[in-house]
């Protein structure tokens, strides 16, 4: 159960080039839906082709037209680059970047190897610093921009069983901190959304068991799971000239949790 809508519309929102990293499904289709909905130009990169194609051909069906998909694997810097090259070519600068991919798999602290140190940090941090490094130049010509970066209260609870995940999420707190201060001058914004248990797909399908559901719903202040829309609302505004006040921030998610 979610609060009942209707919820805000951003006028400030329509036409502008939005970009969603691991879109196609998820927080992350939540986001592509929310922002195609506030008529933006919606632009989304993932590596699962047929759940982002899924997602683009359903909007165009509903809406009459379809947010531009790019496959890519974000672990590769370079096709991420030309990625975003491609994006901003055909549809214009980007003005908002939502830096939403990620992959929190379980991992015992003793499985941890080098290797997969790395590739975890790919997944989860390393992209999100060059995705804003190659709008940025963009944003700049505009003269205003936000970029939102997914971290995660993970962190802060501290969550066991996914140490590196545990790690990326906390540096992503302090690579938002050093943006907004780095890129203030040029009124881009940088935050960062921390969610909790949200109830996507994946969750409920590896991991919500009625047990971890339970105390999931222990540690909230609402006793009800929190869902992807809710959490790609919170994304609007802080896209949104609504908000053009707020940088340097870690906005919380969670139901009450933390």
């Amino acid at each position: 159960m979610t609060s009942a809508g209707p919820f805000a519309v951003y006028p400030s929102l329509r036409d502008r080039v939005v970009v969603v990293t691991g879109g196609a499904s998820g927080i992350g289709a939540a986001m592509v839906e929310a922002f195609a909905a506030n008529a933006a130009r919606v632009a989304f990169l993932d590596i699962e082709r047929e759940a982002a194609e899924h997602l683009a051909q359903r909007l165009l069906d509903e809406t009459g037209s379809a947010p531009m998909f790019v496959l890519c694997d974000l672990t590769d810097i370079a096709a991420l680059q030309t990625a975003l090259d491609r994006i901003a070519a055909q549809l214009g600068p980007v003005e908002v970047l939502i830096n939403n991919a990620g992959d929190d798999t379980r991992h015992s602290l003793d499985e941890v190897t080098p290797e997969s140190w790395d590739r975890t940090i790919a997944v989860n941090l390393k992209h999100q610093f060059f995705a804003a490094q190659a709008v940025i130049p963009g944003m700049r010509k505009l003269g205003r921009g936000s970029i939102i970066n997914m971290s995660s209260i993970a962190w802060v609870i501290p969550s066991t069983n996914v140490p590196v995940y545990v790690t990326a999420k906390a540096a992503i707190v302090g690579m938002t901190r050093t943006l907004a201060h780095e890129l203030g001058p040029f009124n881009i914004r940088v935050n960062c959304i921390m969610p909790g248990a949200i109830a996507t797909e994946r969750q409920r399908r590896l991991w919500l068991t009625p047990e971890y559901e339970a105390e999931i719903l222990a540690a909230q202040a609402l006793k009800r799971l929190i869902a992807p829309e809710e959490v790609a609302r919170l994304a609007l505004f802080l896209a949104a000239d609504d908000s053009s006040a707020i940088t340097n921030q870690s906005c919380v998610i969670d139901g009450g949790w933390v």
